[in-house]
């Protein structure tokens, strides 16, 4: 005979009840480190989609997303012509709103040259650009269908390609469209603005661009190819591996401490709520552990009658949150990334926390008297 499981049937309501409120609190310790790992998939997802293996940028910077990146258009040509590089193609990146049918987005314009490195690298449906104006490839999540026409600035552009989970660090979604474009939707004044700009005789400085990527040939040194690059000392050569990295320390390293701080306190919270709970319990049945004193049973069998117990409202309770989460992951705003070895990892946490928060609970039940028994 399981005393847990007897004791557990006996007040079974009460245990139930516990174990929902302990599920949903533990759902959320799972979903903050999904949230953590989304975090991080969305940051490399923008340097990662063009599958280069070098970017140069303005020298002295770590651009074009930890600080402003520009640099002349011909930068491209003189970047192609350095030994090693297989390809180069230059880009620019933009933020802004559009209008689609389910309202207002914020999306991420990145603009590149077709054929070249920059654009997207896999499609979900349709196809890339063809032509230098106005087609664009828009990902899946910005409620653009295949053929539709959106307006953007003073031109109407049609959807020819969709791409599934193309992001900024932020959530947002990519637009893909021709550099040319690209710097027209970008440069390009309206109305008043634009006729004051004229009367002033100042003309918008399309000659720029954020970034020119390139990918090398298959014996070429990655590093020796981009310290080529740095020689020119008005540019600065990454790595795709540096970019990376620096996209992690700057985008995602304060969420990464943000979430490890919630982490912590909501386990701390539910070490302090299960212990709470096996302590009153052990109080309840303060006469029937009593008894078992007085009938001869040993200490092992009353301390794993309270830590069998805890570590099954753990158990449920997880399995629950688990669950739970998992299932409503895609129902998130932003991306949640819920992995196995993460899993794996919490329920061993929470199988110590049980532990931990049964120690109060065996503490008071070997205080017990076997004198309780017979009513002292």
């Amino acid at each position: 005979m399981n005393l847990a499981i007897r004791d557990i049937r006996h007040h079974w309501g009460r245990f139930v009840l516990t174990c929902l409120g302990l599920s949903l609190l533990l759902g959320v310790v799972i979903s903050m480190i999904g949230i953590y790992r989304g975090l991080v998939a969305d940051a490399l997802v923008l340097v990662r989609a063009p599958a280069v293996d070098l970017w140069v940028v303005e020298g002295g910077t770590k651009g074009p997303f930890a600080e402003a990146s520009r640099i002349p258009r011909d930068t491209r040509n003189a970047v192609a012509r350095i030994d090693g590089i297989a390809s180069a193609g230059m880009v620019t990146y933009q933020s802004m709103q559009i209008e689609t049918a389910k309202g207002v987005a914020r999306v991420l314009v990145v603009g590149f040259e077709p054929g070249r490195p920059g654009g997207p690298a896999v499609l979900a449906a349709g196809r890339t650009l063809e032509r230098s104006h106005f087609e664009m490839v828009a990902d899946i999540k910005t409620g653009l269908e295949l053929g539709q026409l959106i307006r953007l600035g003073n031109d109407d552009y049609r959807v020819v390609g969709l791409t599934r989970g193309q992001v900024d660090s932020g959530g947002n979604p990519l637009i893909y469209l021709s550099l040319q474009d690209a710097q027209a939707l970008q440069f390009e004044l309206e109305g008043a603005a634009a006729r004051n700009q004229a009367a002033r005789g100042e003309r918008a400085n399309t000659n720029q661009v954020n970034a020119v990527l390139a990918t090398i040939h298959a014996d070429a040194d990655l590093d020796s190819v981009a310290r080529s690059v740095s020689r020119w000392k008005h540019l600065s050569a990454l790595t795709q591996a540096d970019q990376e990295a620096m996209l992690l320390s700057a985008v995602v390293d304060k969420a990464r401490k943000q979430i490890g701080m919630f982490t912590v306190t909501l386990l701390t919270v539910s070490t302090v709520i299960i212990a709470l709970i096996v302590h009153t319990m052990t109080l309840d049945k303060a006469r029937e552990i009593a008894t078992l004193k007085l009938i001869g049973a040993p200490d092992r069998t009353i301390l794993a009658l309270i830590i069998q117990q805890a570590l099954a409202m753990g158990v449920i309770s997880f399995s629950l949150g688990a669950t739970l989460i998992t299932l409503a992951a895609d129902r998130f705003p932003r991306r949640v990334i819920v992995e196995a070895p993460d899993i794996a990892m919490l329920a061993a946490a929470v199988g110590v926390v049980c532990v931990i928060a049964s120690l109060a609970g065996v503490r008071h039940a070997l205080s017990i008297d076997p004198a309780q028994a017979l009513g002292g």
